[in-house]
């Protein structure tokens, strides 16, 4: 890991990703409106797919290669179930009442990127898995509340983990957020937690510029994943339910300001809690 400074955005180039973060959101919305038992994962993904061509924007994550090079992502959404805690592909699998499905998507639009996820229930879900979905949530708002009063990026993941575990729960580590700009993925990373190896190499100021996506992953007990025969999904190696959620978000000198967020702001899939 080396550390590498942010390609800082100016005002204008972030009223620009304002507009693709704003179709992420829409596009999230067609998702959330086709959550029930008894919808595929295919159906979500061909209805936000049909949106974003009908807003002649790029979908990000279509053709995107794995690891290898080999085998590019087939959809425009990761959807991923349950214990499948990111890149899942989605396909004829139907969603179940109790189940929980994570939806992350990202959109290109006039040369810009919006990248954001959301860990939605399927009907009614366990306590136990609700408050995870609330914790993963919480380290959200945790990162968006502390950014203006942090001066790096390790202090605020610092902080996120230790809401997490104080919680009860586990940071998946080895995944993490990402700047983002005109590219989806663009450095330095963002992870969502602590060590002492990305404080000394891989660190950055958080400055008036800075635009980050920032996307708590979260299980049970788990801080490892496996990955499925398919190159792209993980799953929690606890086998339990793990969540994710995830913002684009711009420092500005006003404060922080969610790219991802919905028209009038709002950018919260759960009612609001205290954190």
């Amino acid at each position: 890991m080396q550390a590498r400074k942010p390609n800082l955005k100016s005002e204008e180039e972030i009223a620009l990703m304002r507009r693709a973060g704003l179709l992420t959101w829409q596009a999230h919305q067609v998702a959330a409106a086709l959550i029930r038992p008894g919808v595929t994962t295919a159906e979500i993904n061909a209805a936000m797919e049909a949106f974003m061509l009908e807003q002649q924007a790029e979908p990000l994550f279509k053709g995107v290669p794995d690891s290898t090079g080999r085998v590019p992502f087939p959809a425009v959404a990761c959807i991923s179930v349950n214990e499948q805690l990111v890149h899942g592909i989605p396909g004829p699998r139907q969603l179940q009442e109790g189940d929980i499905v994570s939806i992350d998507t990202g959109v290109r639009y006039q040369g810009w990127c919006g990248d954001a996820a959301v860990t939605h229930a399927v009907g009614e879900i366990k306590a136990s898995t609700r408050r995870l979905l609330e914790v993963t949530e919480g380290a959200l708002r945790l990162a968006i509340e502390l950014i203006p009063e942090k001066q790096f990026w390790s202090e605020v993941a610092r902080a996120m983990e230790a809401y997490v575990t104080q919680a009860g729960f586990t940071v998946v580590e080895g995944l993490v957020g990402h700047s983002i700009g005109r590219e989806m993925w663009e450095m330095p990373q963002v992870p969502n937690y602590f060590s002492l190896q990305y404080q000394a190499l891989g660190d950055f100021e958080l400055q008036p510029g800075v635009v980050i996506a920032v996307e708590p992953m979260v299980s049970m007990s788990s801080r490892h994943v496996r990955m499925l025969p398919d190159h792209w999904t993980l799953v929690a190696e606890d086998g339990q339910p793990a969540a994710h959620f995830e913002h684009t978000l711009a420092i500005t000198s006003a404060g922080v300001q969610i790219l991802t967020a919905g028209p009038d702001g709002k950018a919260w899939a759960l009612p609001d809690k205290h954190i």
